[in-house]
């Protein structure tokens, strides 16, 4: 076997040759494209890292909207009980003055029929009472003779009430 140099310079000058043709027209646009996609794969996984960041955030406010809107309905209950408790508080106050005054009115006209009775019953026993003694004066009558005369006056006034 026999190294033959010429061959072998002919052979590198066209591996060089081959190169510089493959850098310039071949292995450059191949590399940009990788380059290119290389670009294209980070931006979208810095886009998905972005939206996943943001989905989370978003979540987070979500979930905070959520407990506030809950804490704010769990309030309005506690204040409509504790209206509905003032109110019917006030109700059974205002049914009890209702009922106090009812009694005060009810008691002040049975006093004032009660006076108007008693009145009514005076000037009827007064008349009553005139009306016997003058009896009494036009006859002069015995003892027994007066005691029928005023048990027949308390019979007509017995009979007429």
């Amino acid at each position: 076997m026999s190294f033959n140099w010429t061959s072998f310079v002919i052979q590198i000058l066209a591996f060089g040759i081959l190169y510089l043709l493959l850098s310039k027209y071949a292995f450059g646009p191949l590399f940009g494209i990788m380059e290119k996609r290389r670009q294209l794969v980070k931006e979208q996984i810095d886009s998905a890292e972005k939206n996943r960041v943001e989905s989370e955030r978003f979540l987070e406010e979500q979930k905070q909207s959520l407990q506030q809107a809950r804490k704010e309905a769990y309030d309005i209950i506690e204040q409509a009980k504790s209206t509905g408790s003032k109110q019917a508080d006030e109700i059974v106050a205002a049914a009890r003055n209702e009922s106090s005054r009812l009694k005060e009115d009810a008691v002040r006209d049975i006093e004032s029929e009660k006076n108007k009775a008693i009145a009514s019953l005076k000037a009827e026993v007064g008349g009553l009472s005139v009306q016997i003694a003058s009896k009494i004066l036009e006859k002069q009558v015995d003892e027994q003779a007066q005691s029928q005369l005023v048990d027949e006056y308390l019979k007509d006034v017995g009979n007429k009430s």
